[in-house]
């Protein structure tokens, strides 16, 4: 593959038929995709967590309420003990940091959660626990094997549509009702 025919910055649709209790009815943005394999982060599968938990875990203090009830979600099956933040950019920069995309990083590191406790963090952020991953010609086996759809990123969709609406959401943007689509392949 080339670099053009990467996936970076794109949203994998779970396809109906992926039955993977991981991975069903999700959407992940695909953080990293090249020769070695890919990092996506799934932005439709909330757990039972805020961000509030997350805070008195690590010690980190805030009274900011919508900080305090952000959602926290699954981010995939690897690494679950491990935090992620997809986020706009802002004038800050972090420990651990990568950008994904002109108006997008992904960020691993402390520091960008205490500055969101006081409320000088991006805009726009989304967190995350656990990531999934693929290996060398992993994801585009699946992709062929009819797993998975792709659209580009829409911001929208990943910070603002709501969670329970994400899945139709992108992929509309292909044009397609996802839920239309049949789950075994036939002749009609």
């Amino acid at each position: 593959m080339t670099n053009s025919t990467y996936l970076n910055n794109q949203f994998l649709i779970a396809m109906p038929s992926l039955f993977d209790p991981h991975f069903f009815h999700t959407v992940t943005y695909l953080c990293q995709h090249n020769q070695e394999g890919a990092l996506g982060i799934v932005i439709n599968r909330p757990t039972n967590m805020k961000l509030k938990d997350i805070f008195e875990q690590m010690g980190i203090e805030t009274d900011l309420e919508d900080v305090l009830n952000t959602p926290v979600f699954a981010g995939g099956p690897v690494q679950q003990e491990r935090g992620f933040v997809i986020h706009s950019p802002c004038e800050q920069t972090w420990d651990s940091s990568i950008s994904t995309a002109d108006n997008i990083s992904l960020t691993s590191s402390r520091d960008i959660l205490e500055a969101i406790a006081k409320g000088q963090g991006p805009v726009q952020y989304l967190i995350a626990l656990g990531y999934a991953g693929w290996g060398s010609g992993q994801l585009e086996k699946e992709i062929v094997e009819n797993a998975w759809l792709n659209t580009p990123c829409g911001e929208a969709i990943l910070y603002e549509t709501p969670i329970n609406q994400r899945w139709n959401a992108a992929a509309s943007q292909l044009g397609i009702d996802i839920n239309r689509l049949t789950t075994t392949p036939g002749h009609g």
